[in-house]
């Protein structure tokens, strides 16, 4: 084996990968000319490089097994979003399961050719279901497996705000977020996924997938097929749930120095992995490892090292401190905590300062006092800050040479490899397709929020700003989401925006944060599938007509299923409402509320300007432009320390921008997964990880999803529960407690 760095003048992109490429890779893939193949190694090893062009992809099959799988998940994803450890069930689970239906339909359709002949000739069977379809169906199935962003809106307005919306406002809002990354995706295609360098790392987990399931393969002496790995490693992914899901579910965070220090209010700020530091606590179930930064048997080891040095700085190093110095009053509150809190650590009385109009009652504001937020939550907000600036000067540093040149000459000869060579055969979906997209949705927005101001108070100007705001970040925060498979949030930076510009109007602000940033995410996401559809070799234009189907479909599933939820289950989201033990807490509606209160009601000039407590979170700015420019620096000086550019700032700050809801626990656990598979198995069981690391994502995720459901039809809708030890997750009471003197805290011990 020879060992070299995938670095060349005429591609800078890759050489900030600098992945590690294995001369004898070409012997794991299907091309005839090895030469050709991609520069990423973990692309060469796991994506065919033949196609079969006579394929049918868009069928009677495609387009009954896609509704149906946007629709189930949705509703799925939906309905477990607002539960205390959301289930995230991946389109993985919809991938595996209409293996069976596809044939099953084949077997049974039809063969029937109607209007033969003519130019309308089709039929109900075109003949075996083939993996074209299944891509198709699974891209279906993708747009259902995402969160829609913008039901937070609607969460906050009628569950916390307790105010109302219509049933029309809500759906227009959900369709023109979801829909307006189209426009983003058309005009950044050619950045981000065409150049083999923008490999999407996800991507591989589903393209293992269907090799196994479709292609036949010799069994290797002594080993598994892909289909028989999947097949035992799915069985005991099913079984085992039933463990953390039902029987124990301690196992979702075993913080054992709780366990050791029962009444110390210290070791379990420490010790618990849900509401402190997490030290030593360990998750042994795939729900709380995956759920929040998705698997990390796809993350490449580079990425995985950056998280992990990021989150061991902000939660064992700079919270620690910050806590016990006592900044910004940290003893009067939790360690760890999303709440909204008094100067004496009580909750905040947000209705108290909200007057009649859904404005700010500044006299009421006067009278309640300052807002004042956690420890980890002011540090947060903070690294929000350095993340947007981070992301914007690394890109610029690293990939702005290469940017350029594509911006002057598109794609040329030595930007392609055999996936781009081969999709030139295929008609390319026209730029005004997109255009007309974005054109009719913002003329929509536009309308949506004139015609219904008084609901969703966000002026006509804000709708500009939030579109361009999204036009700007796509392709920097794009670029690292494709190289590292972590998104890099602008959640914080719009709500800063906004706030400034018109503060005190709270739905204003969140409507503004969902068009600048879901629609620059849901472009992002559009250019994931474009890239799966590359790799798999999909039609262009199939891709796109699956795209926005499955958006307009999912969209409706969701909103229909939170609206059916909100109007059903009894105090949802109220945690002081609800009985002990309730999974209807809502963890990340909690956060985006509070997030409304600081940016949109109250206003960051308030907390994070001249007028407010917090003005040197501010500071986090500069933190993000130094960071990636003294990496750059270094390696500029040192530049056969290859090493150094491993060093990915954006990924490293924002590590922790899922913290909260994401906890402690659902970090550690992933990150030794991370270590053992992205380096251990990578690096010393190279033949294995090929075959089976991405197979093995797959079927965890796929047995956690289908044993989650029946653990809820069978036992959670009758409610049968259990109630022991075991059945505590975290153990560590007392981690949410404060420690300063002299602060009340109903079940806390006061100093």
């Amino acid at each position: 084996m020879v060992v070299e760095a995938a670095a060349d003048d005429d591609n800078g992109i890759t050489a900030s990968l600098l992945l590690i490429r294995n001369s004898d890779a070409s012997s794991s893939a299907d091309s005839e000319n090895p030469a050709e193949n991609s520069p990423i190694e973990q692309v060469a090893l796991t994506v065919p490089t033949t196609d079969d062009f006579t394929l049918p992809c868009v069928t009677f099959r495609t387009w009954i097994l896609g509704t149906l799988a946007c629709v189930v998940l949705s509703f799925l994803n939906q309905f477990f979003w607002y539960r205390r450890e959301p289930l995230s069930i991946t389109s993985i689970s919809a991938q595996i399961a209409v293996v069976p239906l596809g044939h099953l339909m084949a077997s049974a359709i039809t063969d029937r050719v109607f209007f033969k002949g003519r130019r309308f000739e089709f039929s109900l069977n075109p003949g075996p279901f083939n993996v074209k379809e299944h891509v198709l169906i699974t891209i279906f199935a993708n747009s259902g497996a995402g969160n829609v962003y913008a039901i937070h809106i609607v969460s906050a307005v009628k569950i916390f705000y307790k105010r109302s919306m219509t049933f029309l406002v809500a759906l227009l809002v959900v369709l023109t977020t979801q829909v307006l990354g189209f426009g983003w995706a058309g005009i950044f295609r050619r950045y981000l996924v065409e150049p083999a360098a923008m490999w999407w790392p996800q991507n591989l987990v589903q393209v293992s997938l269907f090799r196994a399931l479709h292609e036949r393969e010799k069994r290797p002496k002594g080993g598994l097929t892909r289909n028989e790995f999947f097949l035992i490693a799915f069985i005991c992914s099913l079984t085992y749930y039933v463990f953390p899901g039902y029987l124990f579910p301690m196992l979702t965070s075993l913080s054992w120095i709780c366990w050791i220090y029962p009444k110390s209010v210290l070791a379990q700020q420490l010790g618990s992995g849900l509401h402190g530091l997490g030290i030593g606590a360990i998750g042994l179930d795939w729900s709380s490892i995956s759920s929040y930064l998705g698997s990390p048997l796809a993350s490449p080891w580079f990425a995985t090292a950056n998280i992990a040095l990021g989150f061991t700085t902000v939660v064992y190093v700079v919270t620690p401190l910050a806590y016990w110095l006592n900044v910004y009053k940290a003893q009067n509150f939790p360690i760890f905590s999303d709440g909204l809190f008094t100067s004496v650590g009580q909750k905040y009385n947000i209705t108290a300062i909200t007057d009649d109009k859904f404005h700010i009652d500044l006299e009421a504001y006067d009278r309640e006092g300052p807002l004042y937020m956690s420890t980890f939550f002011s540090i947060y907000y903070g690294i929000g800050f350095a993340c947007l600036t981070a992301t914007i000067v690394h890109v610029v540093l690293f990939h702005g040479r290469d940017i350029w040149r594509l911006s002057k000459s598109a794609l040329q000869k030595r930007h392609m490899d055999v996936h781009t060579k081969l999709m030139r055969r295929y008609v390319q979906v026209p730029e005004w397709w997109f255009m007309c997209i974005l054109i009719v949705n913002v003329a929509a927005t536009l309308l949506t929020c004139h015609f219904y101001n008084d609901q969703l108070q966000l002026p006509w100007w804000g709708v500009f700003l939030a579109c361009g705001v999204a036009f700007f970040f796509t392709l920097p925060v794009g670029v690292i989401a494709a190289t590292t498979n972590q998104m890099m949030s602008l959640n914080v930076m719009t709500e800063y925006i906004i706030g400034y510009i018109y503060p005190g109007y709270p739905v204003a602000n969140i409507c503004f944060k969902v068009y600048g940033y879901i629609s620059m995410k849901q472009g992002i996401t559009f250019l994931q599938d474009f890239k799966l559809g590359h790799y798999m070799k999909i039609p262009p234009r199939s891709v796109f007509m699956a795209q926005v189907v499955g958006t307009i479909v999912s969209a409706l599933a969701h909103l229909i299923t939170a609206w059916w939820l909100m109007d059903t289950v009894p105090d949802i989201c109220d945690r002081s409402a609800l009985p002990a033990g309730s999974p209807w807490t809502c963890p990340g509606d909690h956060v985006f509320y509070d997030a409304s209160v600081i940016w949109g009601l109250i206003g960051p000039r308030r907390i994070f300007g001249d007028l407010g407590y917090y003005s040197a979170i501010n500071w986090f700015f500069l933190l993000g432009v130094l960071a990636p420019l003294l990496v750059w620096l270094a390696h500029k000086a040192y530049p056969d320390k290859q090493w150094i550019k491993l060093i990915n700032m954006p990924v490293l700050l924002g590590a922790t921008i899922n913290m909260p809801p994401a906890t402690a626990v659902n970090y550690t656990s992933w990150i030794i997964i991370g270590f053992l598979s992205g380096y251990v198995a990578y690096r010393y069981y190279r033949n294995w990880w090929g075959r089976h690391n991405y197979v093995l994502s797959g079927a965890l995720d796929a047995g956690l999803a289908f044993m989650g459901v029946a653990l809820y039809l069978c036992l959670g809708m009758s409610h049968v529960s259990l109630d022991w030890w075991g059945s505590r997750p975290d153990g560590c009471p007392l981690a949410s407690c404060p420690t300063a003197p002299g602060i009340a805290v109903k079940g806390c011990p006061v100093f």
